[in-house]
């Protein structure tokens, strides 16, 4: 069950807990390099002047909460360099900032993450799909928010499923301009009045893509502006921990009841594709000491050409021996070959690819 503690009780890591108070302090009581990946939705500090209204006079809930309101730039800028010091201490070293904010602070808060060194991966522009109109008519329509991906530094190694997030996208390599609708109809909680939760809250289909691309099963997740929670949702129906920091009494209420009622999908579900380069590797010659092929077997290939095993996991064909690439194009007159997916073998009458006996190895390398 989700949990709510204090800060005092936040020495150990808090995995799945809601922290209740200042997101700076909170950080300041976590351990150094404890986490995988951040996600954070600061206050956007919109300097709202006057209430807005619709054509039909009505009242526009907008976002005038008292969180939301700096004195300066200076003062939004001094916390968000006190935020982002923390971001960067709690970081493990392969780990990664997803931060996400409008033209009046994610251009301020840009800056202030290269000072503190962070190194930039990708802006990704969150184009919603059915934003809300300009009622005023004197600006365009804000259709868009901005989120900054960033390592803890230049050169540091980042969790990236590119496969992942390409199979989610049809197969088409994952662009860096998301189109996804705001948050709205079931998915919008409300309050006991009926009004919305919070008013800037988060569609978990952009959590979903963010935490499947960037994160693992069993990573740790901390958002240190939680709100009602979407990040913890979404982290725990994808086998992620999570780790939440909200100052604000009926926005923890909110989330504690929501992650309550988030079912973990079964691991099976959680499987994402993998990049080939990140699958470990098998020298062919392998199979051979296992006898899974042995000395002298003869390969054969779709188009007819054969080729005999050797001990020392290398073939060797009429004019030609090699490894199993080198001898497959050189019988093809290609440039290169795949020799895992142009060698078969024979068993019990019937023709396999050698690269069943590969995977099945790294079936047992992945304890599978």
């Amino acid at each position: 069950m989700t949990k709510m503690t204090d800060l005092k009780g936040a020495k150990a890591l808090p995995l799945n807990t809601i922290l209740a108070g200042d997101c700076i302090e909170a950080m300041q009581a976590l351990p150094d390099a404890s986490v995988d990946l951040i996600f954070a939705d600061p206050p956007y500090n919109l300097q709202l002047k006057g209430e807005l209204h619709r054509p039909d006079n009505s009242r526009v809930d907008a976002v005038d909460d008292h969180w939301d309101q700096f004195q300066s730039f200076a003062a939004y800028d001094a916390f968000t360099r006190a935020w982002l010091a923390e971001a960067k201490r709690l970081l493990k070293p392969n780990g990664a900032l997803w931060v996400i904010g409008s033209y009046h602070n994610i251009f301020r808060v840009g800056s202030a993450l290269q000072d503190h060194g962070f190194w930039i991966l990708n802006d990704v522009v969150w184009r919603k799909s059915n934003p809300m109109p300009n009622f005023r008519g004197k600006r365009l329509t804000n259709a868009h928010e901005t989120m900054i991906w960033a390592s803890k530094e230049e050169g540091a190694k980042y969790t990236f499923n590119y496969e992942a997030l390409k199979s989610l996208n049809e197969g088409i390599q994952m662009r860096s301009d998301w189109v996804l609708p705001i948050c709205n109809g079931g998915e919008r909680l409300k309050d006991e009045h009926g009004d919305k939760a919070h008013p800037t809250q988060k569609p978990e289909a952009l959590l979903h893509r963010v935490l499947v691309g960037s994160t693992n099963v069993g990573d740790v997740v901390l958002d240190p502006f939680f709100g009602t929670g979407t990040t913890g949702a979404v982290a725990k129906m994808l086998g992620r921990d999570w780790i939440g920091i909200e100052r604000e009494p009926a926005y923890r209420a909110v989330a504690e009841r929501r992650i309550a009622g988030v079912r973990k999908f079964d691991k099976t579900a959680l499987e994402v594709t993998r990049a080939k380069r990140a699958e470990p590797r098998v020298p062919f010659g392998q199979l051979v000491e296992r006898g899974m092929l042995r000395p002298g077997e003869t390969l054969v290939s779709a188009t007819g050409k054969s080729a005999r095993v050797r001990a020392d996991g290398t073939l060797v064909g009429l004019d030609v021996k090699g490894s199993i690439h080198q001898v497959g194009a050189h019988l093809e007159g290609a440039p290169s070959c795949n020799g895992w997916t142009y060698w078969h073998f024979k068993r019990d009458g019937k023709t396999v690819p050698i690269d069943v006996l590969r995977q099945q190895i790294r079936a047992e390398m992945a304890g599978g």
